[in-house]
């Protein structure tokens, strides 16, 4: 196994109108509501088959929501430089997108953004806000110069200007 890797982490934005901590709260919550409804014997009618499904709904949801914020597979969010590509995946449920060096025309960067010019005039970019450490930036940094010599791609680097 290589000692360096190539893949750099992201750490997702946090750009969700209720944030994490406020998604588990509302799930406990709605658990211990569905619990209460199901062992009380007020639900003992009719319509108490609705109070496992609200239980399943509630399980579903607290899943969810910890697959999407917690890296309970592994990392989910990642940019990565193999030998001829630039692949960015965004998080779990979001496709991966893949970049083939012999497509790019050009690489922008920028100290927030990865801006990927295609030959077909398509520009993707790439949100580095998402690039959390100070080793992490400079080692995603060499990583794009690195690709950029080796497969010949234009790099336009703008460096972040010093505070006044």
């Amino acid at each position: 196994m290589p000692t360096g890797t190539t893949r750099i982490r992201l750490r997702p934005a946090n750009n969700s109108r209720v944030p994490f901590w406020g998604q588990i709260a509302i799930g406990v919550f709605w658990l211990a509501y569905v619990l209460f409804g199901i062992l009380s014997n007020s639900g003992a009618t009719d319509f108490h088959f609705l109070h496992w499904v609200f239980l399943v709904f509630t399980l579903v949801y607290l899943g969810y929501v910890l697959v999407n914020n917690a890296p309970v597979f592994g990392t989910q969010s990642y940019l990565e430089f193999t030998p001829g590509y630039i692949v960015h995946k965004n998080g779990l449920f979001r496709p991966k997108q893949v970049f083939a060096a012999e497509n790019i025309a050009a690489l922008e960067l920028k100290p927030a953004v990865l801006r990927v010019r295609q030959k077909d005039g398509e520009i993707y970019a790439l949100n580095l806000r998402e690039v959390k450490g100070k080793r992490r930036k400079l080692s995603f940094r060499e990583q794009v110069r690195e690709f950029a010599a080796k497969h010949n791609v234009p790099l336009q680097e703008v460096s972040p200007t010093a505070a006044s």
